[in-house]
C-alpha cells in the first residue's frame, strides 16, 4: 500500500514536469490574423520575404474561422487592459506582455526581433 502511494506521487511530480516543460517551450509570441485581411496578408508577405519563420518561435493563429483562437485572442487583449466590446482588429501580436495592432507596427516588431 505504502509503495503504491510513493509510485503515484513519483508519477504526479514527473506529470507535473512535463506539463511545465511543454508549457514553457511554447512560443509566447502569438500572430493572430485572418485569411481575408489585406494587413494580415501585408505581414505575411513580410514574414516569407524575411523568413522570419526561420529566425524565431512564434505561433500564428487564423481567428475568423476559429472561434477557440478568437477567444484566446480577447482573452489576450483583456489581458492587456484593451476594450473588446467593440471587437479587435487583426493584424494581433501577443508578446508574452504587450498587445499590438496594425500591420505596420507588427512588421516593425518583427524586424526588431530578426536582426
Amino acid at each position: 500500500m505504502k509503495l503504491k502511494n510513493i509510485l503515484a506521487i513519483i508519477i504526479a511530480i514527473i506529470l507535473v514536469f512535463t506539463i511545465a516543460l511543454l508549457v514553457a517551450s511554447r512560443p509566447k509570441l502569438i500572430l493572430f490574423y485572418s485569411s481575408s485581411c489585406q494587413h494580415c496578408k501585408n505581414v505575411e508577405d513580410f514574414i516569407n520575404a524575411n523568413k522570419v519563420k526561420d529566425k524565431i518561435k512564434f505561433r500564428e493563429l487564423e481567428v475568423s474561422q476559429n472561434q477557440s483562437n478568437a477567444n484566446l485572442m480577447v482573452a489576450k487583449a483583456k489581458g492587456c487592459g484593451l476594450n473588446t466590446d467593440q471587437g479587435l482588429a487583426v493584424p494581433f501580436l501577443f508578446d508574452g506582455k504587450n498587445c499590438l495592432t496594425g500591420d505596420v507596427d507588427i512588421i516593425q516588431v518583427f524586424e526588431t526581433k530578426i536582426k
